[in-house]
């Protein structure tokens, strides 16, 4: 693939055959987009319901995608501190639905409304954002209905105040709201760049492939320790 660094081969290798490979290269697809000038983190839904506990054997949380999520929240802890560090604006969404369902629109019609305060109902443990990650002072909190961060909420206004570039997208699940909020953001022409180990998902297949999906068309899947390395220069560079 076209402009791409020396890295161990990503998580979707495996799923690709030679047509496939050959479809890349001729298109040009996955190019490197790169960092702008002035990114943006986004935490996407990194609340109770989303990753239970840290006790595999805890079942009360019927939505958590487990240990998968566990590991990405650990890496994301050490990429928010970054980035507070190098004054990098941080955005976390929280999803929270009404406790009768009254607000799933669609998203009702292929899924049951769990009744439980282990899911992401308004006013429930499950709706919180994790405490390991909680948002500091200077933080902004906002709550979505809908996949997308940019989809009724005050996302792309703030983005402009603070002319912000680029987006730094976090969270989960990898397969729903990481990428509706990726798209989006490509969308509004924003470079998006997603580290693979700060999102997670409940199905492993889902989270490889979307991953390729964004990286060959509307993100830069890479490493955390990329990420860190850009904070780390934004901070020597002011």
């Amino acid at each position: 693939m076209a402009d791409r660094p020396a890295t161990p081969p990503p998580v979707w290798e495996k799923y690709l055959d030679a047509h496939d490979r050959g479809v890349i290269d001729r298109g040009r697809f996955a190019r490197r987009m790169g960092f702008g000038e002035r990114p943006a983190v986004i935490v996407i839904d990194c609340q109770n319901y989303m990753v239970g506990t840290r006790d595999q054997d805890d079942d009360r949380y019927p939505s958590r995608c487990g240990p998968s999520g566990w590991a990405a929240l650990d890496k994301t802890r050490i990429l928010l501190d970054a980035a507070r560090a190098a004054r990098v604006p941080v955005f976390y969404t929280r999803f929270v639905l009404a406790p009768d369902g009254s607000d799933m629109g669609v998203y009702r019609l292929k899924r049951d409304l769990l009744e439980s305060e282990y899911w992401c109902l308004d006013g429930t443990i499950g709706s919180e954002i994790v405490a390991d990650i909680a948002p500091q002072l200077g933080d902004y909190v906002f709550v979505k209905k809908k996949p997308s961060a940019f989809h009724g909420t005050p996302l792309l206004g703030m983005l402009i105040h603070f002319c912000i570039d680029t987006l730094v997208v976090v969270g989960g699940a990898t397969s729903n709201c990481i990428r509706a909020t990726v798209f989006d953001a490509a969308a509004h022409n924003y470079r998006a760049i997603v580290p693979a180990d700060c999102v997670f998902d409940r199905i492993g297949i889902s989270h490889d492939i979307s991953l390729f999906d964004m990286d060959r068309q509307f993100a830069d899947v890479v490493t955390t320790e990329e990420v860190l390395r850009k904070f780390e220069m934004k901070v020597l560079t002011e």
